[in-house]
């Protein structure tokens, strides 16, 4: 018998925790001998590589458990986990990195935070609190804003607060509709 848990968008969720992890020692450990002779532009670039790579599996792994009809329960912790775990990783190292506002990342985590005991609190009233337009587009924005405080790039900055204003919004969405 066939365990439809072990699939390819699970093991593309598996994947992005397993990046999460290394992103960030690339982004905060750039003084590790093991990096002697690295200009820290390079430890960038790299960080910046993972952070790409596992943004685009985050895409493809809801893309094809949709298409494929693979969706599991698995799949319905493992994906937002990763999620959790990739943007926890790129702001904590951003902040180690000075490029990223302490407050703007504890504004970002806290509703991220809330929002997942609410859906655990959901869940154990047999609600679900289903993912809306706007919290898609805050993860979208968010992965943008690590991108470019990552690289440092201009508008950056500016980009990290854009998505601290959908994250907010897209939590009171998600407050709303569950108590609908």
């Amino acid at each position: 018998m066939k365990n439809k848990n072990l699939n390819l968008p699970n093991f593309l969720a598996t994947f992005r925790i397993l990046l999460a992890p290394l992103m960030l020692w690339f982004m905060i450990d750039q003084s590790n001998p093991l990096f002697d002779g690295w200009h820290t532009t390079w430890l960038d670039y790299f960080a910046g590589l993972i952070f790409v790579i596992a943004s685009i599996t985050d895409f493809f792994d809801g893309y094809i458990a949709r298409s494929w009809n693979q969706m599991t329960k698995l799949g319905g912790i493992l994906d937002p986990l990763a999620d959790k775990m990739l943007m926890l990783a790129g702001f904590i190292g951003l902040i180690v990195l000075d490029r990223a506002s302490a407050f703007a990342v504890f504004l970002i985590l806290s509703r991220e935070f809330f929002i997942t005991g609410l859906r655990v609190v959901a869940v154990s009233e047999g609600k679900e609190v289903a993912s809306t337009m706007a919290g898609k587009i805050k993860t979208v924005v968010q992965m943008i804003a690590i991108g470019f405080l990552l690289m440092n790039w201009p508008f950056a900055t500016a980009l990290l607060w854009i998505a601290v204003a959908l994250t907010l919004y897209s939590g009171y969405e998600y407050i709303r509709n569950y108590i609908k």
